[in-house]
């Protein structure tokens, strides 16, 4: 067994070889990682080492890897019990269009509709509003783990694990996350660090280049099913991580024999007219964003931000066989919503994420009477 001596020049070699371009594999980079939530590094040396490591950039197994580290050392471990599998739709953020939560409403949507969906999330940091601050916002509890969670799932069919909570990754997300200024790897892993551990997952990205690295990484890990995208404004060429309806949508599918096909999404397939960036972009205010959730929710919102919404709800029912199409899904996902099925769906995940229904459902009522 190294010295501490022997790992710190080890550490170091290894960030200069990243420097160079190298790439490091998948155990020198989960040993790095393990240093990193162990804190046997300084700050100084795991900030070279992920400025290194972006730079070159990652590889699928050195993305891997990290995972591997930081689940094992910094994620809290929990079993629930659910009639079908799990998913998440948690993106990465770092992106350059900042949209409404979009992931959440799919969310919602995706549950109404019989899924199971596990969301890890986190209050903003690269986006204006993050989904653990609407969601507070509407009244569900994200400072409890993992009891209210852990019921919620199962009784509702969603929850959300708050990221920064200390229970729930108690040496080393929140610490990287508040102090590093730029995309790093933990914006890939974070998002797949997920307490009770999914086996389908839908995931936006930051840019085009990172849908194949990310798509291989889910490839890697052994997820059932995988969906991964970044989404164009075709004027700017900026990106958001969600399918567009301002223009084309990059995307890397796994299914469920392993392989990895790769093709593009217009709004026009869907019989969606193209909106514009202000039609779904973040109003930088939490409370404004959900109720513009909310709208769409309650069925009282049928514009662009209802039709973002229910295309990014149907990835989720759709590699989990809920429905035979992305084109399918939508279909569900708007009927859902019409019927009052999103709406019902957000009233039980208040209901049941609360230590009492009555701390969560009076904020959401007095929500749903401004809109």
């Amino acid at each position: 067994m190294k010295t501490k001596e022997e790992r710190w020049r080890a550490f170091g070699a290894i960030v200069v070889r990243l420097s160079r371009g190298e790439d490091i594999s998948r155990e020198e980079s989960r040993e790095c990682w393990r240093q990193i939530c162990e804190e046997e590094q300084s700050d100084l040396q795991q900030g070279a080492f992920m400025g290194a490591l972006k730079a070159k950039p990652e590889t699928p197994e050195e993305i891997a890897g990290a995972f591997e580290a930081l689940y094992e050392y910094d994620t809290l471990k929990v079993q629930v019990k659910t009639p079908e599998p799990l998913i998440d739709n948690c993106g990465t953020g770092a992106d350059t269009l900042k949209t409404l939560n979009i992931s959440t409403g799919a969310a919602i949507v995706a549950a109404s509709l019989g899924l199971y969906v596990v969301r890890h999330a986190a209050r903003a940091i690269s986006s204006n509003c993050g989904a653990i601050d609407v969601i507070e916002a509407l009244g569900v509890n994200v400072e409890s783990a993992p009891e209210v969670p852990t019921k919620s799932i199962e009784n509702a069919g969603i929850c959300a694990w708050n990221a920064f909570l200390p229970k729930v990754h108690p040496k080393t997300l929140a610490r990287v996350l508040s102090q590093v200024r730029f995309g790093s790897t933990i914006n890939l892993v974070g998002p797949l660090l997920n307490p009770t551990k999914p086996t389908y997952k839908v995931m936006g990205v930051p840019t085009i280049d990172m849908i194949d690295i990310e798509a291989k990484t889910l490839q890697a890990l052994k997820f059932k099913r995988a969906f991964v995208m970044h989404g164009l404004e075709d004027e700017s060429g900026k990106g958001m991580d969600e399918i567009s309806i301002i223009g084309t949508t990059h995307v890397a599918e796994l299914d469920e024999k392993g392989s990895i096909s790769r093709y593009t999404l217009t709004p026009e397939q869907f019989g969606i007219k193209r909106a514009k960036y202000e039609d779904i972009a973040s109003s930088k205010d939490v409370k404004r964003d959900a109720l513009a959730l909310l709208s769409v929710l309650a069925g009282k919102d049928g514009g662009p931000k209802f039709e973002v919404i229910c295309l990014n709800a149907a990835p989720l029912l759709y590699i989990t066989g809920k429905a035979k199409t992305l084109e399918d899904g939508f279909g569900l996902a708007k009927e859902a919503v019409s019927q009052g099925k999103a709406i019902a769906k957000l009233r039980d995940w208040v209901t049941w994420q609360n230590v009492k229904p009555e701390d969560g459902l009076p904020i959401l009522e007095k929500m749903l009477e401004q809109i």
